[in-house]
């Protein structure tokens, strides 16, 4: 039986600079990492996008299964042995206590990914690929009340972050904000 997979779980807004410093840890970490976001199913031709575009399906009908899928095959991938660099954004209620609760059985190292605001709005313009007004949007609601096991700020030098989180994750050490939160639904019998 393969030993579970550690997870570095990159959280932030919409255009926030998740991908940059995902595919960086890939890039340099000592273990091999998949990079996996919701963007590689989309940009593979997973979803049929164009088809929920024009109205045909109803994407807000289909998006609760579709995350669901999405964060059991988390899960999934680490049980078997995969390491994880995951960017995601904790838009929805109870999505974190969801994967608190599939999680609970790895290493997550949960990292909260900030940016500036004006520059959010403009990379979500020059990206073109979002609708606009979401990384504003996130930027005001998905860091409240969250507890990260490190921080960083994406308006300064990218390889620079990906270097603070690396270190951070090689010298961490107690409980993850993970296990703490496992422990609390656990000791109240979710």
């Amino acid at each position: 039986m393969a030993e579970p997979g550690k997870i570095i779980f990159l959280h932030g807004a919409s255009s926030s600079g998740k991908s940059t410093i995902a595919r960086g840890i890939q890039a340099r970490i000592g273990l091999p990492f998949w990079h996996i976001s919701i963007d590689h199913l989309r940009d593979a031709g997973v979803l049929p996008t164009a088809r929920f575009k024009a109205g045909e399906f109803d994407w807000k009908a289909a998006r609760p299964a579709f995350f669901d899928g999405f964060h059991r095959s988390l899960a999934a991938y680490a049980g078997a042995g995969n390491n994880l660099v995951l960017e995601h954004i904790l838009d929805s209620d109870g999505w974190l206590d969801d994967l608190v609760r599939l999680f609970a059985p790895f290493d997550v190292f949960f990292v909260g990914v900030h940016c500036p605001l004006p520059l959010l709005i403009s990379r979500e313009k020059a990206r073109g690929d979002r609708p606009v007004g979401s990384a504003e949007q996130d930027f005001h609601t998905i860091h409240v009340g969250k507890s990260y096991d490190h921080e960083v700020h994406t308006d300064g030098d990218a390889q620079e972050n990906v270097t603070r989180v690396i270190a951070a994750w090689e010298a961490r050490s107690g409980p993850s904000v993970f296990a703490r939160l496992a422990a609390e639904q656990s000791g109240r019998g979710d």
